[in-house]
């Protein structure tokens, strides 16, 4: 078994990441902004059922700062790189997160060239893939790339973007024999092991609490995080992942109000307050105006799109759960974690 290292711990993909790592017998190191974070990972790792002890270590390193990285990464065959900011307002200025995301993916890429990893695992996603282009009635494979000057491209989607085309750069250029191979998740739902969570995950809650006097009339892909988990560990070892791209998605994408009635349909009473009313377009964009969150998905409102994961099946042998059995996953973890009003 290799010691593999887990970039950003206490994160929702991250802390799956290291479950399934742990449970295929690996040694597990991974970095967080402060050493305070290592008892909420822990806790969280726990709630699974892991107590890891020892064969989990932890490092502090920020993606801003070269301090911490080559001790996180020595004597490491695998990089597994997830940190990422996900912001859940639109930045003031775009460079908030297009300069932490591309440039702690080449501090990252740069440490485990240096140490001698076999490989890099990093975590895109389909922001780096099906944005700034027209609308088309084809699905989007790994041989799409964002248009970053696209008018509709928010800053956490061109910064997805930059960041992954990098880091493809990076080991053109200067790998020196680091191996890359990146995984492309749509929006990851499942089960939160504690409140460090995705912002995709964050709109369940609000609808689970009532919180969202309607749905906007918008779609998008679903995937489980243990299922965005075990790709990233098929990526990491398998030889055919070498130098290749992979979208996570579980079956087409879901409108809205698809995984509203989802949930109110295989939760019953514990969704009671999950609203299926549709919103018109001109309602959520006023809500825009005074909501910065609701600002991020304008660009997106009718849009109709759709991504494949066939090459993830074909090649890796990837199997991930439905989109439904995912969402309920979601909701029902919270519920068991008491995170939702009473």
């Amino acid at each position: 078994m290799s010691t593999v290292l887990v970039t950003g711990g206490s994160g929702f993909i991250a802390s799956h990441t290291i479950l399934q790592l742990l449970g295929a017998g690996h040694q597990v190191r991974t970095t967080v902004r402060s050493l305070s974070r290592e008892g909420n990972v822990r806790a969280m790792l726990k709630h699974a059922g892991s107590e890891p002890g020892d064969r989990l270590q932890f490092v502090a390193a920020d993606l801003m700062s070269d301090a911490g990285w080559p001790a996180a990464v020595a004597g490491c065959e695998y990089v597994l790189h997830i940190a990422s900011p996900f912001p859940s307002t639109v930045p003031k200025d775009e460079n908030e997160l297009i300069v932490p995301a591309r440039e702690g993916a080449l501090r990252v890429l740069r440490a485990a060239r240096d140490a001698g990893a076999k490989r890099v695992v990093q975590t895109s996603s389909f922001a780096a893939v099906g944005y700034g282009h027209p609308q088309q009635e084809r699905a989007f494979t790994e041989k799409d790339w964002t248009n970053p000057d696209g008018a509709d491209v928010m800053p956490y989607t061109k910064s997805k973007t930059l960041a992954e085309r990098a880091a493809w750069d990076f080991i053109d250029r200067e790998g020196a024999g680091l191996e890359l191979a990146v995984v492309n998740p749509v929006g990851v739902f499942g089960p939160v092991l504690g409140p460090d969570y995705a912002t995709s995950v964050l709109f369940v809650q609000r609808m689970m609490d009532g919180a969202v006097p309607g749905l906007p009339r918008m779609c998008f892909g679903v995937v489980d995080v243990r299922d965005v988990a075990d790709l990233h560990l098929r990526a990491m070892t398998d030889p055919a992942a070498k130098g290749e791209r992979f979208l996570a998605v579980a079956g087409d994408f879901m409108w809205i109000v698809e995984i509203a009635k989802t949930l109110k349909a295989r939760l019953g009473e514990a969704a009671k307050r999950v609203p299926t009313r549709q919103l018109p377009n001109w309602m959520v964009k006023l809500a825009a105006l005074r909501d910065p969150a609701v600002k991020q998905i304008i660009p997106e409102l009718g849009k109709w799109k759709n991504a494949t994961s066939e090459k993830a099946l074909r090649v890796l042998g990837w199997k991930p759960r439905s989109r439904e059995d995912s969402v309920v996953a979601t909701a029902q973890s919270m519920i068991d974690l008491g995170l939702l009003k009473q």
